[in-house]
């Protein structure tokens, strides 16, 4: 028994280190450090442990996936002042969805933090894609609880936000959003879509639309709506302006 007790006072000295290291590194300080521990502890290892008081992540994690939500939505709200209702759901969709949420704990460690049951970590469970996830969206939770919401935007802003602006999830977005962004990360002006002829009769309407950066041409479009038009003109426009920079 005496054994067991020394082995698990060396253990929680263990993750105690871990946890005061990784407050250093993100440059948090936690009020109540039960918070942080309980965003990292899976219920595989609450039910190993029902002796003692611990809580599992997965009330933390839900309030982390709402939290993450609003501070990503403001994010891109201002960041992208023109963009429909539709394609900020769709962006925000990409930035908060499992792939990417485990990609942001990875980046972080999250996994060497993770306090997991015996059988759990036999089957891998420090790399198991859901359970990275989930870390990522309690911790989240847990940062806004002990430091409110600037804390939380001071993460993100380490860690989400500038894979936002370089790109990293422009694959989802359509043409004129696309064509939006690489604008605003050059700040190079203003974008302008103009309709230059429109023909033919009401039932096959065709749209010919311009795209056009600080009055210079970028391209030409056509299609059988307006909105077609200009997705078609900010696709040419894209490959114009990618071709320049590749030539750079």
């Amino acid at each position: 028994m005496r054994k067991q007790n020394r082995s698990n006072g060396l253990s929680k000295h263990k993750n105690d280190l871990k946890f005061k290291t990784f407050q250093n590194q993100m440059g948090i300080q936690f009020k109540d450090e039960k918070l942080l521990k309980q965003a990292f502890t899976h219920s595989s290892y609450v039910n190993e442990h029902r002796r003692k008081p611990y809580e599992d992540n997965e009330r933390l994690e839900f309030l982390g996936d709402a939290v993450l939500e609003l501070t990503v939505s403001q994010f891109l709200f201002k960041k992208y002042p023109m963009m429909s209702e539709g394609e900020l759901t769709k962006l925000r969709a990409a930035i908060v969805c499992e792939p990417s949420l485990v990609k942001f704990s990875i980046e972080l460690n999250f996994g060497e933090l993770i306090l997991l049951g015996k059988g759990e970590e036999m089957t891998g469970g420090r790399e198991r894609p859901a359970l990275l996830a989930d870390v990522f969206e309690a911790f989240i939770g847990a940062v806004y609880l002990d430091q409110g919401l600037e804390t939380v935007i001071s993460v993100l802003e380490k860690v989400v936000y500038p894979k936002i602006n370089v790109g990293a999830f422009s694959h989802v977005m359509d043409y004129k959003s696309q064509l939006q962004e690489l604008v605003q990360r050059g700040s190079a002006g203003m974008i302008e879509y103009s309709i230059l002829e429109e023909s033919g009769p009401a039932h096959n309407r065709q749209f010919i639309s311009r795209v056009s950066l600080n009055d210079e041409e970028l391209g030409i479009g056509n299609g059988r709506s307006k909105k077609e038009a200009e997705q078609k003109a900010a696709q040419k426009a894209l490959e114009k302006l990618k071709q320049k920079l590749d030539a750079k």
